[in-house]
């Protein structure tokens, strides 16, 4: 592990940050085109400077309440191997330096179900935790057919 530039991005009462490498841009949501039959942290896929872009409900996943209804959100366009996500969040507040000295997996043993946060960052008045979209977009159920899903459309509109 190494010293990490990250995003940092808030839901719930709770920040979480995300490599800057892994960040494409963040927006403010805007038209999202629901697509029927998926999971409810799927709200729909958003056009972002010409790409067809799922929208993830960061909040849904994590709390099982929506961030949709709070103004303000943000949507945090990540890459992955497979395609573009667009995580809905509360907030994406600041880019921060975080030592390698102050991060730490221990605690995290314990979620097998958020296989997805990698480290915390341990800092002097705040706890973040690093979140790998890459792993998300992995273990996410429903993840495969939205892969699937988003590129028959990019087919279908060429």
């Amino acid at each position: 592990m190494s010293d990490l530039k990250a995003v940092v991005i808030q839901c719930g009462n709770e920040e979480y940050a995300i490599a800057v490498e892994s960040v494409v841009s963040i927006e403010r949501l805007e038209q999202v085109n629901p697509i029927p039959h998926l999971p409810d942290y799927m709200l729909g896929l958003m056009r972002i400077r010409g790409e067809l872009v799922p929208i993830i409900d960061f909040e849904q996943i994590l709390y099982g309440r929506s961030a949709k209804e709070h103004n303000d959100v943000r949507v945090v366009v990540v890459q992955t191997v497979n395609l573009f996500i667009g995580l809905l969040v509360l907030d994406a507040k600041e880019i921060l330096d975080i030592p390698e000295s102050v991060m730490t997996s221990t605690g995290l043993m314990a979620y097998s179900r958020t296989p997805y946060f990698t480290t915390v960052a341990n800092l002097e008045n705040r706890m973040i935790t690093v979140v790998d979209p890459e792993i998300l977009s992995r273990t996410l159920s429903g993840m495969d057919e939205i892969s699937d899903f988003v590129k028959e459309q990019v087919a279908q509109e060429q």
